[in-house]
């Protein structure tokens, strides 16, 4: 995952691209733009993302550090393809290079994880893409900025997906909202990929005892509930539910919970604490909707699995759709 820093160096804003020193957040406001306890570095519009390009917008963000540099590394999702940018500077980012949509088509959702120095990229409602395999090392030897790179491998075993989840320490893949699944996995639940051999990822295992997943987040669970120690647990964001399954064997995985909770409109995405007692979720269009009045954070119970509460609400003072949240090292 990105490092902590790497989240405020690279804003996207809709501008020119401006370089220029730390203008810190003062009363509320950096560089003419609202800020809480975050400083404004630098900005690269998504015309400047693009090349120029009319009508390309951004949809997603992750990142990547070279492990023998240090160098921090934005990975960007656009409507048409992915860009790599060098954020190890933060005030002065640099644009290392392209990756097209494998299809050349657009597509509103692309989303992007990380294993072993690769990157795992789906579009949605972008017929025949499947899951695009890009070598992040590649970004370190581009000698003419930008590049125009290539996949390295695509898994076909999906068209197209919503998201793509990665525990790492089992280098499974889990592609969620898929259509087109092969291997009788197509309900939208977790298409499972064991992708130990990055460039050969191969079809594992499924899990669409509840229908679709939104989204999801799998670990190898270490919480209090000693009945699934050890076991790979997925927390999934079913659309109305918080939805908790055992993957540990992909061939053979099991619901353990789902439980709705009261005003909602789509179960969108969540995260676990440090310790996986808690799960910290959103719910992305319960304030478009008029469900609630202001931004609305659900905090889960999860140290029973077979059991998780919905133990309190948090709202914020301001008015606007959650999309997603992380969280880190208890903060």
């Amino acid at each position: 995952m990105l490092k902590k820093s790497l989240f405020y160096t690279l804003i996207l804003l809709g501008q020119c691209f401006i370089i220029s020193a730390q203008n810190p957040c003062v009363n509320g406001n950096a560089a003419g733009y609202p800020c809480n306890q975050i400083a404004f570095y630098a900005n690269i519009s998504n015309a400047d993302l693009s090349g120029g390009l009319v009508g390309v917008e951004g949809n997603d963000i992750w990142g990547w550090t070279d492990p023998e540099s240090g160098k921090e590394y934005a990975l960007m999702g656009q409507t048409n393809g992915t860009v790599f940018v060098d954020v190890s500077n933060p005030i002065n980012p640099v644009i290392v290079g392209r990756l097209a949509s494998s299809t050349g088509f657009s597509s509103t959702w692309r989303d992007i994880k990380v294993y072993d120095n690769h990157a795992f990229i789906v579009a949605d409602n972008n017929s025949g893409h499947g899951m695009q395999v890009f070598d992040l090392k590649r970004l370190t030897e581009v000698t003419e900025l930008p590049a125009t790179f290539t996949e390295d491998a695509n898994y076909n075993g999906i068209s197209s997906a919503h998201n793509i989840v990665i525990n790492e320490e089992k280098a499974m893949a889990y592609i969620v909202g898929a259509r087109g699944a092969s291997n009788g996995c197509g309900a939208g639940g977790l298409h499972i990929v064991d992708i130990s051999d990055p460039l050969n990822p191969s079809f594992a295992g499924c899990f669409d005892a509840d229908g679709y997943t939104h989204d999801a987040q799998v670990v190898t669970y270490n919480g209090p509930d000693t009945d699934y120690s050890g076991k790979e647990i997925a927390f999934n964001s079913n659309e109305n539910t918080l939805t908790i399954a055992d993957v540990t064997n992909p061939t053979n995985t099991f619901l353990i919970s789902k439980q709705g909770y009261s005003q909602s409109a789509y179960a969108h995405q969540g995260w676990l604490t440090e310790d996986h007692q808690y799960f910290i979720s959103n719910d992305e269009l319960d304030e478009s909707a008029g469900l609630v009045d202001n931004t609305r954070t659900l905090i889960w119970d999860v140290r029973d699995l077979d059991s998780p509460t919905l133990l309190t609400q948090y709202f914020s003072d301001r008015v606007a759709i959650d999309h997603n949240l992380y969280t880190k090292d208890e903060k």
